[in-house]
């Protein structure tokens, strides 16, 4: 980046959050990072004293979360960059996962950065600048059988970030939806949310998908620290994209997904016309 910025970055502890906390203070930036332990914010703290500022945080507290952004604001800084990091992942075949998983994969995933960027918005908007980058997936613009929960919270985030780059575009405001693909995070390890298995008909379906997952899982192509270094690219672009996927995994999935609905939809079109009022065309 070509000027020190304050980031406010959720989730510091592991992952991605971890990874663009580090380059963005080797790049000589500020960052409040927040963690969920106090060992995890002492630690923080320690990698750049005077620039490194730990936070707990509970996203699904938004009580906490306007007090903290007031916090920032009035004693380390203008907050520069939001970065809604902080998610995880349940996994789960539907009919065998809860509704209460589903509401807490939507509290954490969805309602909290939907929070933070309700906090932080009205200090960019006064100041007509700012960025905010909400890590959603390429499970935001994909599915796969045995993460209905997680893929519907993804694809609300994702949806939720282009609607909101362009109500705040007018203030020089921008918004990216970061959509990675399979990174070496902890996503598929101990960060994941495992629903018990209980129906046998989906045996054949969904026990390959779910020691694939487990085996891969820290040997994944996507290297965190790249990303990492790309995000710090995105905020550094005067014209940053809507929507950036990270990896090659999600740039071939997501181009097949979009070909495929193409296809249908022009396969469909013709029942898709007859539903107009063809008096008002």
């Amino acid at each position: 980046m070509t000027a020190s910025r304050l980031l406010l970055i959720t989730g510091v502890s592991s992952g991605f959050g971890r990874a663009l906390a580090q380059q963005a203070l080797l790049a000589g930036h500020r960052v409040v990072g927040t963690v969920r332990s106090e060992s995890a914010r002492q630690q923080f703290a320690a990698l750049a004293p005077g620039r490194a500022f730990g936070h707990l945080l509970d996203v699904t507290d938004a009580a906490a979360i306007d007090a903290l952004v007031a916090t920032v604001e009035a004693y380390i800084g203008a907050i520069d960059v939001l970065v809604n990091n902080a998610g995880y992942g349940h996994e789960g075949i539907l009919e065998e996962s809860t509704l209460d998983e589903l509401r807490h994969q939507f509290e954490v995933n969805v309602f909290g950065p939907a929070a933070l960027i309700k906090a932080v918005l009205p200090h960019m908007r006064v100041r007509r600048r700012g960025h905010i980058l909400n890590i959603t997936s390429m499970g935001g613009f994909i599915t796969l059988p045995g993460i209905a929960w997680y893929c519907g919270s993804k694809f609300a985030l994702e949806g939720i970030s282009e609607v909101l780059g362009k109500e705040v575009a007018p203030f020089g405001i921008h918004v990216t939806a970061i959509a990675p693909g399979s990174f070496r995070t902890d996503w598929a390890g101990r960060s994941m949310v495992r629903a018990s298995r209980s129906i046998g008909d989906y045996d054949a379906l969904f026990d390959p998908i779910r020691s694939a997952r487990e085996e891969k899982s820290g040997h994944q192509l996507g290297d965190p620290i790249k990303a990492a270094q790309a995000m710090l690219q995105v905020i550094d672009t005067p014209n940053p994209p809507t929507h950036l996927l990270l990896g090659s995994d999600a740039l071939h999935l997501v181009r097949g997904k979009l070909a495929a609905m193409t296809e249908r939809i022009n396969a469909w079109e013709n029942l898709s016309r007859s539903t107009d009022n063809a008096a008002l065309r």
